[in-house]
């Protein structure tokens, strides 16, 4: 057998392949396929509110630093003792707040929403217990004197801790209305958790917050 038999015997060439700058598209719209944005609107949108709360953060505490450093009689208007052990406990129960947040980010993910509903609804349940021993703390302060025109410190004090209890009664109120809608979802009608990510994001970042404040407010 000649070279030129097994060449007109041999598989037919491929055809080209079709150009890059045209012609139908993945979706048949005649368009070539573009790469989509490496962050959609509302992630951006949610980095630049934690970026500005960290800046306002940062001045809140930059501020109570330079009072606490410079004031003679700091340790005089810290009385009365902020209620260690109470903290204590009240912050462990948001730190797992954020534990059963990932439980519930792992689980809607999976699409299983009513695991990750129930996930949701306790971590809301944390947070609300925290804002409500916290609350009681303050009625009890507010008695013994710690006021927010009780001085210094007590001003410092209530600007400080409770700015971020405004942001967690927020962070509770967005977790909420997040686990109504995981609720009331069917499992094979969940749609994508892009919502309930960037709700979990800013409850990470409460509760991180948290952990600095307190190390630096009850500890320190």
């Amino acid at each position: 057998m000649t070279l030129e038999t097994q060449q007109t015997i041999g598989p037919p060439p491929l055809p080209p392949p079709p150009p890059d700058d045209g012609g139908d598209g993945p979706y048949g719209d005649g368009e070539p396929r573009r790469p989509g944005p490496p962050l959609s609107n509302a992630s951006l949108a949610i980095l630049m509110v934690l970026g500005s709360e960290t800046m306002f953060f940062a001045a809140l505490i930059a501020a109570f630093l330079f009072l606490r450093l410079s004031h003679p009689t700091w340790s005089l208007e810290a009385m009365p003792n902020l209620p260690l052990l109470v903290t204590g406990i009240n912050s462990l129960l948001l730190l797992y707040s954020a534990y059963t947040m990932r439980l519930a980010l792992r689980a809607l993910r999976q699409w299983k929403s009513q695991t990750g509903a129930r996930y949701l609804l306790l971590s809301v349940a944390l947070g609300s217990i925290f804002l409500a021993i916290q609350g009681y703390e303050w009625v009890q302060l507010v008695r013994y004197g710690l006021t927010l025109s009780a001085g210094v410190y007590g001003a410092s004090f209530y600007v400080l801790i409770g700015s971020h209890g405004l942001h967690v009664l927020g962070a509770v109120i967005w977790l909420l209305v997040v686990t109504v809608k995981a609720f009331i979802s069917q499992d094979e009608m969940m749609p994508r958790p892009l919502g309930v990510t960037l709700c979990g994001l800013y409850w990470y970042y409460v509760v991180a917050l948290w952990s600095i404040l307190f190390t630096l407010v009850y500890l320190v």
